[in-house]
């Protein structure tokens, strides 16, 4: 049947084809083209009086060098409209050289390392010219266009002995240090190394700074030794550990901030919070100490500075301790308030440090509706030391073995300023302990990437940077020493007081408690009402008496503490 095709606004009819007409035609094409080539030879042998033979390899020459010219104007024209203005002959050629340099090093074997020492020496750029080896590398991954490049003038790179190596460079105009950050791993990759090979450091004054650090070995797989009294003394900040290359690493303080440290179980963090405080006793002054040990005795060495020292997994010992926290919050802020309606200078906070290792386990309930209603008011109390604490000058250092979702409560977690997270299996665990934003972050590091073997080995993450750090393992010999020194200092510089007289006469007897009706007249009161004397002797030493199975009275740590204490 004649099919029926529409052309504009009209319609025509055509007749279906066979496959045998198609056959045809093409053949009738042929022949049509073999007998137009024979009449133009036949003319060219005409009129240059040649033979058959030497007309037919006249005309397939000149078509060969018809096409030739063709194709060197495809791809000539191009590349001149692509030049500079004012490119001299010279810069061309050495232009030249340079891309056959860049090409000699994409030769290399596949996956083995791109070092300088690979590019030849008469290839090494200078200047303006393009530095081989990283616009190599940048390009490779997509952190550079193909038709950009990174200057030589533009890179300085050092050698650290034992260490590795330092590119300094910039990146090109229209491109950022974040181009760089965000290709670390197949950065690594081309130099033959992993992703914690590499430590990217960034400028503040402009975006194209890049700083990257190259490690010739795995880090850390040599132990730094534990810094001197001196060095952390003199760091800018409260050290946690060294960095990579050995230098000493932290926080520059922990005024207006807390931290979040996580890992899994025996990867270092109670060595990692003991160094943390053993430093804050050399560097950070004099402070108040409230301990909470969910692991019963990983913060021991301590328990004679500190406030209040307990060791319990219960939730009621840490309501306990938030609610006396909380009261000192709520009597700084009384003061701020205070100064500012009598424009006066706001007062100056002695610091707290209110720290709990295994903190997981005062956020899980025994299952009672009591536990449940307890371990909900953990959570909310938390929530708030954690947020209100920021101008009052309490830090909160938490610690969890169980970096999951249900560990520590989200609301507790969003708080923390500082994080620190050792080595874990999942994504998920890091994102608990690090933020759930955290890969989104400039040049992150994966703690499921670290060594386990490597105790103490964790990611700092502090004012939107991550730092690979190890933690500082001090001799038990060390940290008694250091207790000892501030133990006695703070004792010295208690002023004389019926405070200090109760203590003294504790220790001379040697107990560590004393009723009421025992410790009254050795004081000087003579009341001989037992309700009286006990309200007298609570005012002189302003510290509220415990009832024991010994009676009511007061124990010496409890009056030690407050010495200590300050507002």
């Amino acid at each position: 049947m004649p099919t029926i095709t529409k052309n504009g606004g009209g319609v025509a009819r055509k007749k279906q084809q066979g496959p045998g007409e198609d056959t045809y035609g093409q053949m009738a094409g042929g022949i049509g083209v073999l007998a137009i080539a024979f009449g133009v030879l036949a003319t060219i042998k005409d009129k240059l009086g040649l033979s058959w033979p030497a007309t037919v390899l006249l005309t397939v020459g000149a078509l060969v060098a018809l096409g030739y010219l063709a194709w060197r104007i495809r791809w000539g024209v191009p590349r001149l409209w692509a030049r500079q203005p004012g490119t001299s002959p010279a810069t061309q050629q050495t232009a030249l050289k340079q891309e056959s340099s860049v090409q000699a090093v994409e030769a290399q074997a596949p996956g083995g390392p791109v070092g300088e020492a690979q590019v030849p020496a008469e290839a090494l750029p200078s200047g303006d010219e393009s530095h081989p080896q990283l616009t190599m590398v940048l390009s490779r991954v997509g952190a550079i266009g193909r038709g950009e490049q990174v200057r030589a003038g533009d890179v300085t790179i050092e050698t650290l002995p034992g260490i590795g190596t330092v590119y300094d460079f910039l990146v090109p105009e229209g491109r950022t240090h974040d181009d760089v950050a965000k290709r670390l791993g197949p950065i690594a990759s081309m130099f033959g190394v992993t992703r914690l090979h590499l430590k990217l450091e960034t400028s503040r004054k402009t975006e194209r700074r890049v700083r990257l650090l190259v490690l010739n070995e795995p880090p850390f797989s040599q132990p730094f030794p534990a810094p001197t009294r001196q060095e952390i003394q003199t760091f800018a900040g409260v050290p946690l550990g060294h960095e990579v290359t050995g230098r000493l690493a932290g926080v520059p303080t922990f005024d207006k901030a807390s931290l979040l440290v996580g890992g899994m179980t025996q990867m270092g963090k109670t060595t990692l919070v003991n160094g943390l405080i053993t430093c804050l006793l050399i560097a950070y002054g004099d402070f108040d100490l409230y301990l909470l040990d969910g692991k019963l005795c990983g913060l021991t060495r301590f328990e004679k500075l500190a406030v209040r020292y307990e060791a319990s997994d219960d939730p009621a010992v840490m309501e306990s301790m938030l609610d006396e926290l909380l009261g000192r919050v709520d009597d700084r802020y009384t003061q701020l308030q205070d100064a500012i309606r009598n424009r006066q200078p706001a007062p100056v906070f002695k610091p707290v440090f209110f720290i709990i290792d295994e903190a997981a386990d005062f956020y899980t309930d025994d299952g009672t509706k009591e536990g449940r209603e307890q371990v909900r008011r953990v959570t909310d109390k938390s929530r708030s030391l954690v947020a209100k604490s920021l101008e009052s000058g309490i830090s909160t250092v938490m610690l969890t073995q169980r970096p999951a979702n249900d560990a520590i409560p989200v609301k507790v977690r969003d708080q923390f300023l500082y994080r620190m997270c050792l080595y874990v299996a999942s994504e998920g665990s890091a994102k608990v302990a690090l933020g759930d934003s955290y890969f989104d972050t400039v040049a992150p590091i994966h703690p499921a990437l670290l060594d386990p073997d490597v105790k103490g080995q964790s990611v700092l993450f502090a004012n939107g940077s991550s730092t690979l750090i190890r933690g500082f393992n001090f001799s038990d010999e060390f940290i008694w020493g250091v207790v000892d020194e501030v133990h006695a200092r703070r004792e010295a510089a208690i002023p004389d007081s019926p405070l200090k007289q109760a203590i003294g006469l504790l220790r001379e007897i040697g107990v560590d408690f004393m009723a009421t009706p025992e410790l009254a007249p050795a004081l000087g009161i003579d009341e001989s009402d037992p309700a009286e004397r006990g309200k007298q002797l609570n005012r002189l030493l302003g510290v509220p008496a415990v009832k024991t199975a010994q009676g009511r009275g007061y124990r010496l740590a409890d009056l030690t503490a407050a010495a200590m204490s300050g507002p």
